[in-house]
């Protein structure tokens, strides 16, 4: 009950938190980076992807009763579209996830900091439980995790329910170890993160799912809209844009809840601690 109320509470704090002109910044930062980096890679790979992709699918044994199938089934252009359209499936969790981790690296120590600086959790003490080269392995070792999971389940996705299932699990997995990591990396020590993890491992994989639930909605409109593909580089631009304030507005839920349980979890060691030194002197005086 007491993980419910800090888990509503911290949830309420990122709401409120996730509109400050900061942390509006915060989100639009990274979205340009990204937006700039995939932007370029896309102009100059499109055309000769496009034509590797759509040879891959006519001449393959494993792809080419996709377009026999839809052709088959009456999308007599459907060799037209199916290549971009492939296209766009393979890139949207790679531009994703590379958004996510770039968030958690660099803008969710920022959130921290900047809690930790105007908030109830400026007292804590940095034990400094991880390192930036920590951080970087954990961090490109949960995506690439995260990416071989998604590929394997990839053509699956649009199969009754696991449409609705699949991605928020994946993303909120992901949104779940790259967050606690990075919030806890400067405050707590390797053995409070370890502790937290445990103690609240499944309200975190609820936020990570809430997260992935949230992060799912333009995922789905991008990949299955015809509209997606016409206007891709618009359409891409705006999902970005909604990524980026999820994962913001998922660092700062993180940050709260992982930080005042961080709080809790020592005000409890320190109370323990004078329990047993007020017995060991009342015995002493005995």
């Amino acid at each position: 009950m007491i993980a419910v109320q800090q888990l509503v509470r911290a949830f309420g704090l990122a709401l409120v938190g996730s509109m400050h002109p900061r942390m509006l910044w915060l989100s639009l930062r990274p979205f340009l980076i990204i937006s700039v980096f995939w932007g370029c890679l896309i102009w100059l790979t499109w055309t000769p992807a496009l034509a590797i992709l759509g040879s891959f699918l006519t001449n393959s044994i494993f792809t080419n009763w996709i377009q026999d199938g839809l052709i088959w089934a009456g999308f007599d252009h459907a060799r037209a579209w199916i290549a971009p359209f492939f296209f766009v499936m393979l890139a949207i969790p790679l531009i994703a996830i590379s958004l996510l981790v770039l968030i958690a690296f660099s803008t969710v120590p920022t959130i921290v900091n900047n809690l930790c600086r105007h908030s109830q959790y400026s007292s804590l003490q940095c034990k400094q439980g991880g390192s930036l080269i920590g951080s970087l392995a954990y961090t490109f070792w949960s995506a690439f995790i995260c990416l071989a999971l998604v590929m394997l389940t990839l053509p699956v996705w649009w199969i009754p329910p696991l449409f609705a299932i699949l991605p928020p699990l994946l993303w909120g997995w992901l949104t779940m170890r790259l967050m606690a990591y990075d919030v806890l990396a400067r405050h707590a020590s390797s053995q409070e993160r370890d502790t937290l993890i445990q103690q609240y491992r499944w309200s975190l994989l609820v936020m990570g799912i809430a997260c992935g639930v949230l992060g799912a909605v333009p995922t789905f409109f991008w990949a299955s809209s015809a509209l997606a593909l016409v206007l891709f580089p618009i359409v891409s631009f705006m999902a970005l844009w909604i990524y980026s304030l999820i994962f913001v507005f998922a660092g700062l839920w993180f940050s709260h809840f992982l930080l005042d349980a961080l709080q809790t979890l020592r005000e409890d060691e320190l109370n323990q601690a004078l329990v047993v030194e007020a017995r060991v002197m009342d015995s002493g005086e005995q």
